[in-house]
């Protein structure tokens, strides 16, 4: 009972849409009817401003932190990778199909940063850099998201190679993958077609 009530508010706390709060906030606006319509650090990015971009996407991130540590406030003394990553996808599930949105929400890449770097930083941190090296090269988010996708598995072979807890973390980093590719298609249809935006 205690696992379910940690993974409902990990839901819950996932599904904060800090995208939205900033479009009201900074120009009274409903995000989802402007650019992409997407309530993530990008959208905001380009309709906002850089300011309200960088503000949502280090939001977006502490929560999915948040979400995998906040048992820790309640005394708990220890949370195991498996803990972690359970209160993990409930805060990704959260951000990416907030119930207060009709379950419309953000692609769930900001959210999923800070989820894993609360989880297994080494490998995160590597991807990260990855994405960075790839939007400095492409000024592409979505071209350095996918491309920090795909390198994530393989970053977490690397520093769990000898870690038992690579047959957790290597299925779960699989199926992330997988997860942010579907909630990336629009942005794949668009590349594929070559109309896909560069954010500056």
């Amino acid at each position: 009972m205690t696992m379910i009530l940690f993974s409902v508010i990990a839901y819950l706390l996932g599904s904060i849409p800090f995208g939205l709060l900033a479009g009201r906030l900074a120009k009274g606006i409903d995000i989802r009817e402007h650019g992409s319509r997407n309530i993530g650090a990008t959208n905001v990015f380009r309709t906002i401003g850089k300011k309200w971009g960088i503000v949502v996407l280090l939001l977006d991130a502490a929560k999915g932190a948040a979400s995998c540590l906040f048992p820790l406030w309640t005394g708990i003394p220890e949370l195991s990778v498996s803990v972690r990553l359970i209160l993990g996808v409930a805060a990704i599930l959260g951000h990416t199909f907030p119930v207060w949105l009709g379950f419309k929400g953000g692609k769930g890449v900001a959210t999923s940063l800070g989820v894993f770097l609360a989880v297994c930083w080494q490998p995160t941190l590597s991807a990260f850099g990855i994405w960075i090296l790839v939007f400095t090269v492409t000024r592409v988010i979505s071209i350095a998201s996918l491309a920090a996708t795909l390198a994530f598995p393989l970053m977490v072979a690397l520093f769990y190679w000898a870690d038992p807890e690579l047959l957790l973390l290597l299925p779960i980093s699989l199926l992330l993958a997988g997860f942010i590719f579907y909630t990336h298609r629009s942005n794949i249809e668009r590349l594929r077609q070559g109309t896909e935006k560069k954010l500056f």
